[in-house]
């Protein structure tokens, strides 16, 4: 089964959306920095390294994903809160 996962960004910065349980089951969860965001049990991975380490993971696990980009001018994200594992 192939995720579908949603690569928010705006004119400065992009945030890859990823639910908490995943991080916690492919075992990253301590990987991720406080550059990224959570909101609810949602947390936005930040493009420059956070991503790429989800990624990685998801490969490493021959998971099949596919990444949707959605773009807005003022992204709310900025005002959700640092991630805190």
């Amino acid at each position: 089964m192939k995720t579908n996962y949603i690569f928010h960004a705006d004119p400065g910065h992009a945030w890859l959306a990823v639910k908490r349980a995943e991080l916690i089951r492919l075992n990253i969860l301590n990987k991720i920095t406080p550059c990224s965001y959570q909101k609810g049990n949602t947390v936005y991975l930040e493009e420059d390294c956070d991503a790429s380490t989800f990624i990685n993971a998801k490969k490493q696990a021959n998971e099949e994903f596919t990444i949707k980009e959605s773009f807005k001018e003022n992204t709310p994200i900025r005002n959700y809160q640092p991630f805190d594992a």
